[in-house]
């Protein structure tokens, strides 16, 4: 049986006409991919991400001050947790925060909401 591949392209090829790059993951024990995008409602703006889910691995695409940032999901004690760069991207329900570790450890995250 092939192995599936997981292709992500960067979310550059949608905000930028100049940039589009893609990323292709060999993922041996996924049946298949499964891509959601969200739109969130954050104080300074909207927040776009894409999450790609494929048996165990599962990533984060997210458009964060015009830069798409890739994270991969981290261990939680509730709700999805990603880490990608500087940023932890968390999620709980319909709601997310966003926390920039380039600010120290208490330093308030964004928090946001879904919007569809």
């Amino acid at each position: 049986m092939p192995r599936p591949i997981l292709s992500l392209i960067a979310l550059l090829a949608i905000f930028s006409q100049a940039h589009a790059a893609t990323m292709e993951i060999d993922l041996p024990d996924a049946e298949s991919v499964e891509a959601a995008a969200v739109t969130y409602a954050c104080p300074g703006g909207d927040i776009d991400v894409t999450y790609y889910n494929a048996g165990d691995t599962s990533l984060a695409v997210a458009m964060i001050d015009g830069t798409s940032v890739v994270m991969s999901n981290v261990l939680a004690a509730s709700g999805a947790k990603y880490a990608g760069g500087p940023y932890v991207w968390w999620t709980k329900g319909d709601d997310a925060d966003l926390y920039d570790l380039m600010k120290g450890e208490g330093a308030e995250p964004v928090s946001c909401s879904t919007k569809n």
